[in-house]
C-alpha cells in the first residue's frame, strides 16, 4: 500500500480520473449469536503461521507453501473454496500469483466481500542499510494479520451462517512493486474479472472491507479518506458498530491518511469498498515486521468488530454510499 497526505476528495480524484475494549460505551451494538465469538488468540496463532513459512513474495518457497496451507484452512470452513490465478512477466520472468477465495452462505442477495492480501514484500524498502533493503520482510502484520483475521471469521460463519452471504478473498501480488503501477495485482484482477470467476454469484456485492496491518500492537485505525469518499454510510456503520461494541479505542474519531491499496481497484470497478488499515506503524516495509510486534487483542477487536457488522447485516441492502 501507499500512504498519501492529501484531503479525501483530491485523493480519490487522482486515482479515478488500545487493548481493551471501552465497556461504557457498550450499548445498543449489532449482537453476535450465543455461542459465536472471535478468537484473538487463535487468530494470532495464524498469524504466527503464517511466518512461520518464512517469507511470501511470490516465486519463493515459503509462498508455495503458505498457498496451500490458506486453502485448506479455508476448505475446512467454506462452503466452496477455489483459486483464481493468473501470470505476470516482470523484469523477464514470468510469476504466478493467486487469489484465494471462500464463499460462505447464500450469494443470491448481494454478498458481503471480506478480504486482506497475503504475499509479501520483495524487498524492505524502508531499511537504511542498503543490504538489509535488499532483503524481503516477513510481513506479521503487513499481510499476515488481516489474514488471520478473516480466517478466524471463517470460523465464525461455519458455526453460524449470517442473514447474508459472504465471500472472503486473499489478494496475491499486492506488495510486489515499487509503484502503485507495479503493486494490487491480485485486486485488480479479482477487481475486472470477478463476475466471471465469481460462478454461481448474480448479483453485484454489497460492499467490501479490507483489512491491512490491522495487528499491532497498541493500533488504533483512522478514518481513511478514500474509503469515507467511495462509501461514507459504511464508514460511519463501522465506526458506530465499534463504539457500541465497546471497541472506540481502536477505532478513533480521527481522519489518517489517504491510502492506496487493494480497495481502490474495486472502488473503480463500482464495489463501494473500504480499506480498515493502522498506517501508523513504524515497522512497515522492514525486517523488523515481525510477530512480537503484533497483538491478539488487537486482532480480537478488528474481527469482532467486522463480525458484528455481518451478523447484523440485513437480507436487503441498506445503502452505503
Amino acid at each position: 500500500m501507499r500512504r498519501h497526505w492529501m484531503c479525501a476528495g483530491a485523493a480519490l480524484a487522482l486515482l479515478l480520473a488500545g487493548c481493551s475494549a471501552d465497556k461504557s460505551a457498550a450499548t445498543g451494538a449489532p449482537a453476535l449469536p450465543s455461542g459465536v465469538a472471535f478468537s484473538g488468540d487463535r487468530a494470532f496463532a495464524d498469524l504466527k503461521k503464517q511466518c512461520d513459512f518464512g517469507t511470501r513474495q511470490p516465486g519463493s518457497p515459503g509462498h508455495a507453501a503458505c498457498r496451500a496451507w490458506l486453502q485448506k484452512e479455508l476448505e475446512k470452513t467454506a462452503d466452496r473454496v477455489f483459486t483464481h490465478s493468473f501470470q505476470k512477466t516482470l523484469s523477464g520472468k514470468t510469476y504466478t500469483f493467486t487469489n484465494i477465495v471462500g464463499v460462505y452462505g447464500d450469494m443470491s442477495a448481494s454478498p458481503v466481500l471480506l478480504s486482506a492480501h497475503w504475499d509479501t514484500r520483495p524487498f524492505a524498502d524502508q531499511e537504511i542499510d542498503p543490504v538489509k533493503a535488499k532483503q524481503p520482510i516477513l510481513g506479521a502484520n503487513d499481510g499476515a494479520s488481516g489474514v488471520a483475521a478473516l480466517l478466524e471469521i471463517g470460523r465464525m460463519l461455519k458455526v453460524k451462517k449470517p442473514p447474508v452471504g459472504v465471500v472472503i478473498v486473499l489478494f496475491d501480488g499486492e506488495d510486489w512493486g515499487k509503484t502503485p503501477q507495479q503493486m494490487f495485482f491480485g485486486s485488480t484482477e479479482f477487481a475486472n474479472n470477478w463476475k466471471t470467476v465469481m460462478k454461481g454469484v448474480t448479483s453485484s456485492f454489497r460492499y467490501g472491507i479490507l483489512l491491512d496491518m490491522i495487528g499491532a500492537k497498541g493500533m488504533a485505525i483512522p478514518r481513511e479518506p478514500i474509503s469515507e469518499q467511495a462509501a461514507p454510510l459504511l464508514m460511519r456503520r463501522i465506526w458506530d458498530t465499534a463504539r457500541a461494541g465497546g471497541f472506540a479505542r481502536f477505532f478513533p474519531d480521527r481522519t489518517g491518511p489517504a491510502i492506496t491499496d487493494d480497495h481502490v481497484p474495486l472502488i473503480e470497478k463500482g464495489i463501494p469498498a473500504v480499506d480498515l488499515i493502522c498506517f501508523d506503524y513504524p515497522y512497515w516495509h522492514t525486517l523488523e515486521d515481525t510477530p512480537d510486534k503484533c497483538s491478539a487483542e488487537s486482532l480480537h477487536a478488528v474481527g469482532t468488530v467486522v463480525a458484528m457488522m455481518l451478523y447484523g447485516e440485513e437480507r436487503t441492502p441498506r445503502p452505503v454510499r
